[in-house]
């Protein structure tokens, strides 16, 4: 069961919204490696800002994508990307609803 997630929310420097999709792109490549995180979204929230939901079965998982390659390239990227640090938010999943999980 999905009880774990984190919300980061990324706001691109003027002129890097291109570079910014194309890194989350880049990012759902690494998710996809990774067996601890089942879910993972990529989000546009307006023209400058985007955002990753991703969420976890354990606290174990959660931690092992915080300190895994995503999170290494998001921080090694940041200060070229971003016009303020990622915003790395921990989150408790109360209830989930999705097909593709639950049936």
């Amino acid at each position: 069961m999905i009880k774990y997630a984190f919300f980061a929310r990324l706001e691109a420097k003027p002129g890097k919204e291109q570079e910014v999709m194309d890194f989350l792109e880049t990012g759902l490549a690494l998710a996809n490696q990774e067996t601890t995180t089942p879910i993972w979204f990529a989000l546009r929230l307006s023209p400058t800002t985007f955002g990753v939901f991703d969420a976890f079965e354990t606290e174990e998982g959660r931690q092992a994508h915080l300190n895994g390659p995503i999170a290494e390239a998001l921080m090694a990227n940041a200060e070229r990307l971003f016009s303020q640090p990622p915003v790395i938010e921990p989150i408790d999943v109360l209830g989930l609803k999705n097909a593709a999980l639950n049936g």
